[in-house]
């Protein structure tokens, strides 16, 4: 993690200067040398003791409960809207296993926040972290925008995972990007024409 050089709690607005890491962010092409170090990275950031943090804010309950709300009145067009509509059905009958482990969360899996230096992954942005756990913080990475069109079969199988509730936690993660990606909604601007129907289409495939 950066360290803080100074800092000017008083200023305002308030700031902070951070230690500079190096390395260059991951992309969605990252090869089997870098999933290795990803892999050790996570486990290294899980060793961290967190049994006394709150949740991470989007945690599974509320993150379902957002999107069952969300998805209640919205009319998309195509296949999205068939993609809505079986979001729908899902989220009305998902009951997530509870989680095996507790550890402490990202909760910001672009892939720009990992840090690629030849042997190690650093990672950075940890404003939004919080307790976790396994499944849902590989489900969160897996189905992130950024990383969605890498291959993850191998690196997932590198960890001991309960498959049922990753496999929830990956819908439920298509479920918000699906959202996200609605006309008018926070990331459509920021992607190129036709990755609503891309996600629609994966949304249908993970369910």
């Amino acid at each position: 993690m950066p360290e803080p050089l100074e800092a000017d709690l008083d200023a305002d607005p308030p700031t902070v200067t951070m230690g500079l890491l190096p390395g260059t962010p991951l992309t969605d092409d990252l090869d089997a040398g870098q999933q290795a170090a990803f892999a050790r990275s996570l486990r290294r950031l899980w060793s961290v003791p967190c049994a006394d943090l709150p949740a991470r804010r989007d945690h599974p309950a509320e993150l379902h409960a957002l999107m069952t709300r969300r998805l209640a009145g919205l009319d998309l067009p195509g296949p999205a809207g068939e993609a809505a509509h079986a979001a729908r059905s899902f989220l009305a009958r998902l009951r997530l296993s509870p989680a095996g482990s507790t550890v402490l969360g990202h909760a910001d899996p672009n892939l720009a926040n990992y840090l690629w230096d030849g042997q190690r992954i650093r990672i950075v942005d940890f404003e939004d972290a919080g307790r976790s756990d396994p499944e849902f913080e590989l489900a969160d990475l897996v189905e992130h925008l950024a990383a969605r069109r890498a291959d993850w079969t191998a690196f997932l199988t590198t960890f001991d995972l309960d498959g049922d509730r990753l496999l929830d936690a990956r819908r439920l993660y298509a479920v918000f990007w699906l959202h996200m990606l609605r006309p008018g909604g926070p990331a459509e601007h920021r992607n190129p024409p036709g990755t609503l129907e891309q996600q629609a289409e994966r949304l249908l495939n993970l369910l």
